[in-house]
């Protein structure tokens, strides 16, 4: 499809890099690849600390404004903000004339924002498509994903798309797309011994690597309840919890969830077992193929979790919890091991299992990076998005 007809894709979303989360890792990957594909693309973003209005990523035109700067909307509350909405949004789509828009969790935060795009796309006779990263229990999820016009809904796994149809949402109006990831950069054989420079603490140890960012939701205070236990079997063992500056915080609750858990370390007296830091993103890679285990016990219903696709293209089984989409992801004794919620125990006797025996280690790891190289790449993620483009155009023919 890609090759049939260059198109002008706007996409919008809340955040891009240097704020750091899943969606906007999945736009980072992506959006330049329907650009080598041979697409314009441009995103609509929020503005960010250090970054220009207008700038280019990888051949992505970006334009960065704050009325879609999340933790600036959450202070200044929404009132009176259609006006400057409509404009914004009237500029973009007047400077790039797409051929399709493409919103990502635009089905929340803000009804201002998700009707104006809809009054917008309707007038211009353009597709206007969702892609739900997320789901809310709340009347605001209910009305602007059921009742705002989006001609298309992405769901990034099954479990979205049945919420979406719990909801009313048509079945037929909803298509799956998992998140691909860059096989290239995350592999087993990445030389990450340089990692060692920059944390000595880690060199010679048995590496548990939580790598999604430190929030109660993501399970991080059952990953440190786990390696108390660990800890007895393997006192060597160093969890690594990922630390994160630019996020998107609309809840304002990342600073609260990250003091208790450095309390809770404290508390149990595993400090010189524990490394937290703001990593930065191109250290990831090196990060994974460094570890010996990685985990992801989300005590929350995790809609999907690109972390899980980063440890399976580096070879690493990952232990997660049976929730939301992981797994889908997450094959039970395949691919890695699948415990139930906050049940830090099994957390800790899988970890256990996986540190102690270096043949299930490959053998799980090893059938992971198939997986990825077989369904979960950035070319097949981009290719399932733009044929759903396809099918809208010529459907409008």
């Amino acid at each position: 499809m890609s090759k049939s007809r260059s198109l002008r894709i706007a996409q919008l979303h809340w955040g891009f890099p240097p704020v750091i989360g899943g969606v906007e890792t999945h736009l980072s990957i992506l959006l330049p690849e329907m650009v080598k594909m041979g697409h314009r693309v441009d995103l609509l973003t929020g503005s960010a600390e250090k970054t220009k209005v207008v700038d280019k990523y990888k051949g992505v035109s970006i334009y960065r404004a704050p009325v879609m700067d999340l933790n600036w909307l959450v202070k200044r509350g929404l009132n009176g903000i259609l006006q400057e909405v409509e404009e914004t949004f009237g500029r973009f789509l007047n400077k790039v004339r797409p051929d399709v828009i493409h919103c990502h969790n635009m089905h929340y935060f803000s009804k201002p924002h998700a009707k104006t795009i809809e009054g917008l796309a309707k007038k211009n006779r353009i597709p206007l498509i969702l892609t739900a990263h997320n789901v809310w229990d709340d009347n605001l999820f209910l009305d602007l994903t059921k009742n705002i016009k989006w001609d298309h809904i992405i769901a990034v796994s099954h479990f979205i798309k049945k919420e979406l149809i719990g909801v009313g949402c048509p079945h037929r109006k909803i298509t799956v797309v998992h998140h691909g990831i860059d096989q290239h950069v995350y592999n087993p054989n990445n030389k990450y011994k340089s990692i060692f420079k920059k944390y000595p603490q880690l060199e010679n140890k048995k590496i548990v690597f939580h790598p999604a960012r430190m929030g109660l939701a993501k399970g991080c205070d059952v990953s440190i309840k786990a390696l108390r236990i660990i800890r007895d079997r393997f006192p060597d063992v160093m969890l690594i919890l990922a630390g994160t500056r630019n996020i998107i915080d609309w809840a304002q609750s990342q600073e609260k969830d990250i003091a208790y858990m450095v309390n809770l370390i404290e508390f149990f007296n595993m400090r010189k077992n524990v490394l937290i830091d703001a990593f930065r993103l191109e250290d990831m890679p090196d990060l994974y193929t460094a570890s010996t285990v990685c985990v992801y016990p989300s005590t929350a219903a995790e809609p999907f979790g690109l972390t899980m696709l980063e440890a399976l293209a580096s070879a690493k089984p990952m232990v997660v919890t049976n929730t939301g989409g992981m797994p889908e992801i997450i094959k039970d004794g395949i691919n890695g091991f699948v415990v139930p919620i906050k049940d830090f125990e099994a957390l800790a006797s899988r970890t256990i299992q996986l540190i102690a025996n270096s043949d299930l280690r490959d053998r799980l790891g090893y059938t992971g990076r198939q997986m990825v190289e077989q369904s979960f790449t950035k070319e097949i993620v981009t290719n399932n998005t733009l044929n759903i483009y396809e099918q809208l155009r010529q459907a409008r023919l």
